[in-house]
């Protein structure tokens, strides 16, 4: 991030016109020795000058100070990652304290806040008080609402629904999300199979062929992300259950998610493993926890997005992601969510004393470990 460096910027202009300090000093109307301060950082210009530096150096006065209000793609995303890995190795509220510092100095450069929202929405459950994760959220909630206020981008507008409406559901505020994003459900647009059309009509099939790939895993993807919560929904009738897991375990064995996206499995089993505890069924729900622990002892990390022999023309589509291939929270953060979803959660407490479940959470802690 660039910081004010009004010194360093003055030193370099000035010698750039082959200018000594007294020269500086005779035009701006001051002394020697203040341009000497100024260039030292013993003290800054009085802001009555800076129109006249500016001027004179044929400079804007922001950049006469050597700050921009706006952070470039590389900088957002050095800064989110950055910040994730102090989320898992320092205190909460020290690494807060950061975030809210760089909020108020970027406070127009809406990509930043967009993923500043998304970064606290990810990491408010590590703070220790219950109160403060709701604080954090209506924090993220904030910068959305501000984001979509002020932001020309369109866009961006868009996306920030997406994380304003995932923290209203959080802070169990589910009106707000139907206010937000509208009861009636539309159809998808077709605005990616056509533009595939067209890129095959301009005679560019392999763009052609990787717009289609983009759209058919996020088809894929947003198939199977849903079965978590259609799970849960279906939770009384084992019957539907057993349908719902039968249709979406033939797509994601068909597509090997597995191994392509391993997150979105892991939550579809253990899903599957939390309806069956409710229903007491410890063989099937060790069954899926066991499923669970597979995915999560693969090779999970390092985790990226990427793909494989069949979508094999995405990844220059992932690499211009705003976060990168990278996950939005660090290893560490997630390995202990890993861990805490066998350990922590009382629905599994039926079979906490089980030799099966207690093997697994032997071989996650192993690997865990072992991959740190």
């Amino acid at each position: 991030m660039k910081e004010i460096n009004i010194g360093k910027i003055i030193v370099s202009k000035r010698r750039e016109k082959g200018l000594t300090q007294e020269d500086l000093a005779a035009y701006i109307g001051v002394s020697k020795a203040s341009v000497s301060k100024w260039e030292t950082g013993q003290s800054y210009p009085d802001i009555t000058f800076l129109p006249q530096l500016g001027a004179y150096f044929n400079i804007s006065i922001d950049e006469l100070m050597g700050y921009s209000p706006q952070l470039t793609a590389t900088d957002i995303k050095a800064v989110y990652h950055r910040l994730a890995d102090d989320f898992a190795a320092k205190p909460v509220a020290e690494v807060l304290t950061e975030c809210e510092t760089i909020i108020k100095k970027y406070y127009s450069c809406f990509p930043l806040l967009l993923q500043m929202a998304v970064l606290l929405a990810n990491h408010h459950m590590l703070a220790p008080e219950p109160e403060t994760h709701l604080t954090i959220l209506e924090t993220a909630v904030t910068l959305c609402q501000r984001i979509r206020a002020e932001s020309d981008d369109m866009t961006l507008a868009q996306d920030t629904i997406a994380i304003e409406s995932t923290c209203y559901l959080m802070l169990n505020q589910p009106a707000k999300v139907m206010e937000l994003v509208g009861e009636t459900v539309r159809p998808f647009p077709t605005d990616t199979e056509m533009l595939a059309q067209a890129y095959q009509m301009a005679g560019n099939p392999d763009k052609a062929r990787q717009v289609l790939q983009i759209s058919s895993y996020q088809h894929l993807l947003m198939l199977v992300s849903t079965t978590p919560s259609y799970l849960m929904l279906n939770a009384s009738d084992l019957d539907r259950v057993a349908t719902i897991l039968t249709r979406t375990l033939g797509v994601t064995e068909l597509y090997d998610l597995d191994a392509l996206h391993p997150n979105t499995m892991a939550q579809v089993y253990y899903a599957a493993a939390q309806v069956y505890a409710i229903h007491q069924d410890a063989d099937t729900t060790l069954n899926y926890l066991t499923a669970y622990t597979e995915v999560c002892v693969s090779d999970f990390f390092p985790y990226t997005l990427h793909g494989d022999d069949y979508f094999d023309a995405i990844q220059p589509w992932f690499e211009d992601f705003d976060l990168g291939v990278g996950a939005p929270r660090s290893e560490e953060v997630i390995k202990q969510s890993m861990l805490d979803g066998l350990v922590a959660n009382p629905q599994f407490d039926f079979i906490k004393e089980d030799h099966r479940f207690l093997q697994l959470v032997k071989q996650l802690k192993a690997h865990l470990t072992k991959v740190i």
